[in-house]
């Protein structure tokens, strides 16, 4: 890109205080950009390439997506296997309730479950047992397949369920077979004490914590399951991010099989007007993809300010890391922001796209 100047005038008129896009074109890294600040504070530190970043619910691709997949092609699960027969306990609150023992893998991952989004379950739970145990007690608010709401809750209880099927925790498997093969040497959940003060703050939280949260998980029911969770948890910088789309784009080299990369990525036809795939999003005006992601792309938003979309048709992903929460989440500007950003990085790759 000639003149990547709009770029600081756009986060500075945004309110972000700073952040990093990264671009793959052509199976290679194409552009990278870092910009802005830690926080708006005149002495903050500036944001470098190498930055890392809470990646927020990107968490959910970049970790919890791959690690099916891999499972998936070792034959360690079907995606119709009902989630009671890998988490018994998913049922256990609820014998009168048949519609759980309908609720299957690939339903937590295509959000089609019928879980509710949300709950904060932080503010009554101090253990992560407590908290996974309230999770199972949570009861559907839809019936299996009749609507797709994207759930936090569904992608906790498909940690469990990942974690029982590879033996070991999600972080241990995560570093084992997709960070270490991948090259993503600064990837990780609960980064180390040294490295906080080189990550930059979320959130300046007042009600819950009550003190900046920096290097540590945003996410409160993240941080109450102890920085490991499904939904939520993982840092990165965008270099290594980056290097996650590249292996997509190659079909899943080294770690993931072409065609299990093509059925997680495509488009759930159940429930009607779903846009979700296997744990991906896919183009739509809310998932701020822009105008130019063709029907194929897939990708995922993070809470932080963070997302990775892409699109295997054009040979392009691009990520971006922000830490547009800080101090308190107010800003909505990234919704803005993003598709802005993607719109100019595929109009400069490819002239006269439409």
């Amino acid at each position: 890109m000639r003149d990547d100047s709009f770029i600081d005038k756009l986060v500075v008129d945004s309110g972000i205080p700073g952040g990093v896009l990264a671009v793959t074109h052509a199976g290679k890294p194409h552009f990278m950009r870092a910009f802005g600040t830690f926080t708006r504070a005149d002495d903050a530190p500036r944001v470098a390439p190498e930055t890392v970043f809470d990646l927020a619910s990107v968490t959910k691709v970049v970790a919890t997506t791959a690690m099916p997949m891999i499972l998936f092609d070792r034959g360690k699960f079907h995606l119709h296997q009902p989630v009671v027969q890998v988490v018994p306990e998913f049922a256990d609150e609820f014998p009168d309730d048949s519609r759980r023992a309908r609720v299957t893998l690939s339903m937590l991952l295509a959000h089609s479950s019928g879980l509710p989004a949300h709950e904060r379950y932080f503010e009554r739970c101090d253990t992560r047992d407590e908290l996974l145990r309230a999770v199972m007690q949570t009861p559907l608010a839809a019936d299996p397949l009749s609507r797709a709401e994207y759930s936090d809750i569904g992608f906790i209880i498909l940690g469990v369920a990942l974690e029982r099927l590879a033996g070991e925790p999600l972080d241990a498997f995560c570093q084992r077979e997709i960070f270490a093969p991948l090259g993503m040497r600064r990837t990780c959940f609960n980064p180390p004490a040294e490295l906080r003060p080189h990550i930059p703050p979320t959130r300046d939280d007042k009600y819950f914590r009550h003190r900046v949260i920096q290097g540590e998980v945003n996410d409160e029911n993240a941080y109450v399951l102890g920085g490991v969770a499904a939904h939520a948890g993982l840092f990165a910088p965008a270099e290594d991010v980056a290097r996650f789309a590249l292996c997509m784009l190659r079909g899943g080299a080294p770690i993931i099989r072409p065609e299990t990369v093509r059925l997680f990525a495509q488009r759930e036809s159940i429930p009607a007007g779903s846009t979700r795939a296997l744990g991906w999003d896919t183009p739509s005006p809310p998932s701020q993809s822009g105008k130019y992601f063709s029907p194929g792309s897939f990708g995922h938003l993070g809470y932080t300010g963070t997302s990775l979309w892409i699109d295997p048709v054009r040979d392009v992903s691009i990520t971006l890391l922000t830490n547009r929460t800080w101090p308190d989440a107010q800003s909505q500007a990234i919704k803005q922001v993003r598709p802005a950003l993607h719109d100019a990085m595929m109009e400069s790759l490819f002239p006269g796209i439409r």
